[in-house]
């Protein structure tokens, strides 16, 4: 096993100017992806998915509300125990998943607003300064990088009543609270925050799409997307409790939702043949009960406290199930959304982004890819 160094808090920022007319493209030609590195298992289908706002102590423990999630799926992978949350509220620990950008104000509001970005410069590494929530179309995003290497990703929106839903630009966002008959959340759905996906009506309406598309696209490896990220709705992600039509919500209502969809993503093909499967949270109950992080930038370049009271968004733990991976074991060592971007990247070979190339950010090693796939 590779000896990871934990993760030191730091702050370094600076940012990448790029073309519109070469969305997610830098304006200087990036360095080459490095080589896969020996840890790095040569899985082709990554899967994310995201619970709200659960402590690590509350899903993962002895009397988890999620007894299918914390016991049953826990058995069959690496339990992540000090994987932490980037920021608070929710929109910004989405974002930090795709781009590696932080918070600021307006996102820690999780943007109330689906406000314009208005940048004021660029600092490193790769952060956009200024203040709204829609970044613009040259800020570098993994689904930019995916596209341009030849490779394929989908984000699967629970509830979402067409392809690409969301607000138009600086108006109020409706979706701020669940009804009886929506629980889509747009702050959950990071892909619309970013112009280089949502000036291209097409391509976004192709790649953000409701959840039932996965029944089909799991079918086949070749339909399967290698990056398969699902966001449950306001009730099954465990956000509202009770939900807004009546149904019991929280980590109850998680597990009834796992229990449908996870053995799905379980048994199909992309997944055997050399899938990676993630589950998480984007924060821990609220800043008032943990805004702790562990590594990577202390501070983030438009904001002074990611957490609104602290450096992150608190200690949620990660569950990481693979064929590359074994069963009923633990990783101790630190990571948050930073670290899962990255590790992304490092799969299909692509250079990191944002925070996710911060000094102090681990990427998964061999004590996740801990099966002893390449001996």
């Amino acid at each position: 096993m590779i000896v990871r160094p934990l993760c030191v808090l730091a702050l370094v920022v600076s940012g990448l100017a790029l073309s519109p007319a070469h969305a997610d493209r830098p304006a200087a030609a990036p360095a080459p992806a490095p080589a896969a590195a020996r840890y790095v298992p040569p899985a082709r289908h990554v899967f994310v998915i995201n619970i709200e706002n659960k402590g690590y102590d509350e899903t993962w423990g002895g009397d988890s509300a999620a007894p299918y999630l914390a016991t049953t799926l826990r058995k069959k992978g690496v339990l992540l125990n000090h994987y932490y949350g980037t920021a608070h509220n929710s929109q910004p620990n989405y974002v930090a998943q795709i781009s590696g950008q932080g918070p600021n104000p307006d996102m820690q509001s999780d943007c109330q607003s689906y406000s314009t970005f208005a940048r004021t410069g660029t600092v490193a590494p790769g952060q956009a300064l200024g203040t709204g929530c829609v970044f613009p179309a040259d800020v570098p995003t993994l689904p930019g990088q995916l596209s341009r290497h030849g490779l394929t990703w989908k984000g699967y929106m629970d509830d979402m009543q067409k392809p690409c839903q969301h607000p138009q630009r600086d108006t109020m966002d409706p979706t701020q609270h669940a009804t009886a008959e929506h629980n889509y959340a747009v702050r959950h759905n990071p892909f619309v925050y970013f112009r280089s996906i949502t000036d291209r009506a097409t391509y976004c309406k192709h790649h953000v799409v409701g959840l039932g598309r996965l029944r089909h696209d799991l079918r086949r490896v070749s339909t399967t997307p290698n990056l398969v990220y699902i966001t449950p709705d306001l009730c099954h992600d465990g956000h509202d409790a009770p939900c807004a039509d009546g149904r019991p919500g929280g980590l109850a209502t998680v597990n009834s939702w796992m229990r449908t969809w996870v053995p799905r993503l379980l048994k199909s093909p992309a997944f055997r043949k050399n899938g990676v499967l993630v589950i998480t949270a984007d924060e821990s109950d609220g800043p008032q009960e943990d805004a702790t992080a562990c590594c990577g930038p202390a501070t983030s370049a438009n904001s002074p406290m990611p957490g609104i009271l602290g450096p992150g968004g608190g200690k949620i733990g990660a569950l990481v199930i693979s064929k590359y991976v074994a069963p009923r074991t633990w990783s101790t060592t630190p990571y948050n959304h930073y670290s899962l971007l990255g590790s992304i990247e490092e799969i299909f070979g692509l250079t990191k982004l944002g925070y996710a190339r911060d000094e102090g950010v681990d990427t998964f090693g061999l004590d996740v890819y801990n099966s002893g796939w390449n001996r």
